[in-house]
This record gives C-alpha cells, structure tokens and sequence, in this order.
C-alpha cells in the first residue's frame, strides 16, 4: 500500500478482495516467509515419525495374523495326531522369508481340582520384526483320558 498525495494521473487500481484504492499484492513478506519455513520444520518431522510409527504398526499387525494362523495349525496338528502328550516341544517354522519359533506346553489344568484328566496346551509363536521381538499365545484343553483308552 502506498502512501502519499493523489495526483490526478494516478489511477484507481481494485486491490484484494475488489476493494478500491489498494494496489494488488502479488510477493510474500519476509515475515510470513519466515512464518510458513518454522510450521513446516514442526509439521515435516512429526508427520514422518507418524508414518514410521503407522508402517511398524501395520508390520506388526501382518506378522501377528501370520502367527496366529501358524499357532492355529500347529496347535490343531498337535491335537490331531495327538504328539502333544511329550512334554515341551518347540521348533521353528517357515512362512515365506520369515521365521517364526514356538513353543508347545503341556501343563495340568488346575481351574478344577475334580478334574485330574484334563490338560491345557499352550502354544507360544515367537517372531521378530524391525528389531524388536513380538510373540502370541493361544491355549485350549484336551482330555487327556483319551491317550489312556487308545488301543
């Protein structure tokens, strides 16, 4: 915006917004520069520490599922062919690039003390993933009187 006296050759210029007498402004103060560099050296950073944080989350999520799936089957593999009955056991297996190692318990269930015959399985499926360790675990029951009327 200038200042000053009016010469008849001036002529009426709309400014921003149509309103008369302003002269348009098209250049950012330095002020305002300055402004908006500040906003974006907060927002820049924050926002890729978002991503990253969303990126592991999303990492973890996928590993999980994949685990619980392996727990799954490992769990019912266990059951089925009924080799859950020799104590601890344990191994690793393979799904794509990755490992996963898990451990198979075989613990009295001790929620009933008038129930002597039922054991409780646990299944524990260990994974690492971006250089932290994760696991799952899954239980379930099985009548262990089974074994003993098997011919």
């Amino acid at each position: 915006m200038k200042f000053g006296p009016r010469t008849n050759s001036s002529r009426l210029r709309l400014g921003g917004r149509g309103r008369p007498g302003l002269a348009a402004s098209s250049a950012f103060t330095l002020a305002e520069v300055l402004a908006a560099l500040l906003f974006m050296a907060i927002v820049v950073p924050v926002a890729l520490e978002a991503m990253h944080i969303a990126s592991r989350a999303g990492g973890v999520a996928q590993r999980k599922s994949e685990a619980a799936q392996m727990a799954v089957r490992l769990l019912n593999d266990a059951i089925v062919t009924t080799n859950w009955n020799q104590g601890v056991q344990g191994g690793t297996e393979a799904a794509g690039l990755r490992q996963f190692r898990w451990t198979l318990r075989n613990d009295p269930w001790t929620q009933d003390p008038y129930q002597t015959m039922m054991r409780q399985l646990t299944i524990e499926v260990a994974f690492t993933t971006q250089g932290r360790d994760y696991s799952i675990r899954m239980s379930t029951l099985v009548d262990s009187s089974v074994l003993t009327n098997m011919p």
